[in-house]
């Protein structure tokens, strides 16, 4: 029951600052540092808001953000740079996945 409870208080934390940002017209990725993800065709991902590199090699990239992981399968994968906030990742895009 606790673990519900729990649940329960950290989604309406989140719905909270959903509607805040809402009311204040400011965007989500500012407020609840949401990541941002930008798909250029099949070759070139930018993932703005990330936490950390989980896994890296040329055929799979994974990125921890707050919310969820990203998952970039394809081939000749590439970080191209990195920043505290922000990565570019460019080969043979194949798929993008978000998993929980």
């Amino acid at each position: 029951m606790c673990g519900v409870l729990f649940m329960k208080k950290e989604y309406e934390k989140e719905t909270f600052k959903e509607r805040l940002a809402a009311a204040a017209s400011m965007p989500k990725d500012v407020v609840l540092g949401a990541p941002v993800v930008t798909v250029i065709g099949t070759g070139e991902i930018c993932i703005e808001n990330y936490r950390g590199i989980l896994e890296y090699t040329d055929l799979l990239v994974r990125v921890q953000t707050k919310g969820p992981q990203i998952k970039i399968q394809g081939r000749n994968l590439q970080i191209e740079y990195y920043t505290n906030d922000e990565m570019k990742i460019t080969g043979v895009i194949h798929s993008l996945e978000y998993n929980k």
